[in-house]
C-alpha cells in the first residue's frame, strides 16, 4: 500500500525490479480494476529504501522499453 502526496492510498503489487544506469526501478501493478502499471525509482538513504515517483513520461517510457528488451533477451524459465 502506498500513499501519494494527496493522501490517496493505492494497493500495489511488485511485478519486477529493474536496474538501469546505476539506478533501481520498481514495476508496480495496481491491485484494482485498472491494472495500472506504475514505474518508481527506488532510493536509498541512511534510513533504508524509499520509492520516488517519476514525473517525466519520456523517462518512464525509456525505462519500460529497456525492461521489455531485457525480458525478450532473458525470458523467464517455466
Amino acid at each position: 500500500m502506498i500513499e501519494d502526496e494527496n493522501g490517496f492510498k493505492k494497493e500495489l503489487a511488485e511485478e519486477a525490479l529493474f536496474d538501469m544506469d546505476e539506478r533501481t526501478y520498481a514495476m508496480l501493478k495496481a491491485m484494482d480494476k485498472t491494472d495500472e502499471m506504475i514505474v518508481m525509482e527506488i532510493g536509498r538513504d541512511e534510513h533504508g529504501q524509499y520509492l520516488t515517483g517519476i514525473d517525466d513520461p519520456e523517462k518512464v517510457q525509456m525505462i519500460l522499453d529497456a525492461y521489455e528488451v531485457t525480458l525478450k533477451e532473458n525470458p523467464a524459465e517455466k
